[in-house]
């Protein structure tokens, strides 16, 4: 990306957090509260992000998509991937989204908790989804946390000229309560905000010449991940979702952060 191209695409991101902070303005938190907890920690909203917030952000699909990892795992999973590294180089809007404090407040209030983003080395903290060959899908599963926490997945549906469908099923690990099954169509502007460990949910299959594109953020209670646990993370993330590259930008960030975080103590007790 030329530096007139990058600037012209930095520029975007602070109109894209003035958007959500007024989207968020006139949404009725309590009602979606209340909606939140009687589904078991499952919310859909029609039209949470405006029509010229997804635009924006679709600009930064465009530049991104190119460079998407097509993945493919027998009778479990198969699309394309786009990795929070690959957004944080060269996705300044969706970035800027992921990062509003505002967002990050409305989110806490919903689902009850004091929330944080994902470490800088997580490639699912922010990363694009897409559903756009035939018999692209994904099987049922819950987003289980890696972390000493909770985990919570926000979706933003960006585009669906598509058959493909967000499955979720509901309270299934809810005493007394009998599973309620949802085909959710996320269309632009959309948003789907769910506990990870409780929603079970898939994508059924795309067709021939569909196309979806989902944005999906991640926020924890805790950053807090055991050494074992990350190995597997990275061993899944390496082969079913953004490539052995992705992880080894991980890594990488990992070192720096740590560096940082050596430099700081030091310069503290120097």
């Amino acid at each position: 990306m030329s530096s007139d191209a990058a600037s012209a695409a930095r520029s975007l991101a602070p109109a894209v957090v003035a958007d959500i902070e007024r989207a968020l303005a006139v949404l009725p938190v309590e009602a979606l509260e209340r909606e939140y907890w009687e589904q078991d920690e499952f919310l859909f909203i029609p039209d949470a992000v405006p029509r010229e917030t997804v635009a924006r952000l679709l600009e930064d699909v465009e530049r991104l998509e190119p460079g998407l990892n097509r993945n493919y795992v027998p009778r479990h999973k198969k699309g394309g991937s786009v990795s929070h590294f690959a957004i944080a180089d060269g996705g300044p809007a969706l970035l800027a989204f992921y990062r509003s404090e505002a967002f990050r407040r409305f989110l806490g209030r919903l689902v009850r908790a004091d929330l944080t983003l994902c470490p800088d080395d997580d490639p699912h903290a922010c990363a694009l989804y897409f559903y756009t060959a035939a018999a692209d899908h994904m099987g049922y599963h819950y987003d289980t946390s890696y972390y000493k926490g909770a985990r919570y997945t926000v979706l933003v549906g960006l585009v669906q000229d598509s058959a493909s469908r967000l499955l979720c099923r509901l309270h299934t690990r809810q005493p007394g309560r009998a599973p309620r099954d949802l085909a959710v169509a996320t269309t632009p502007g959309s948003m789907v905000i769910f506990n990870g460990d409780k929603v079970y949910h898939g994508v059924s299959p795309s067709q021939a010449g569909d196309r979806r594109v989902v944005l999906t953020l991640e926020y924890v209670t805790s950053q807090e991940i055991g050494r074992a646990t990350k190995l597997f993370s990275d061993l899944k993330d390496a082969f079913a979702y953004f490539g052995v590259r992705a992880v080894w930008q991980g890594r990488r960030r990992a070192r720096r952060r740590t560096d940082i975080a050596s430099r700081h103590t030091s310069d503290a007790t120097s």
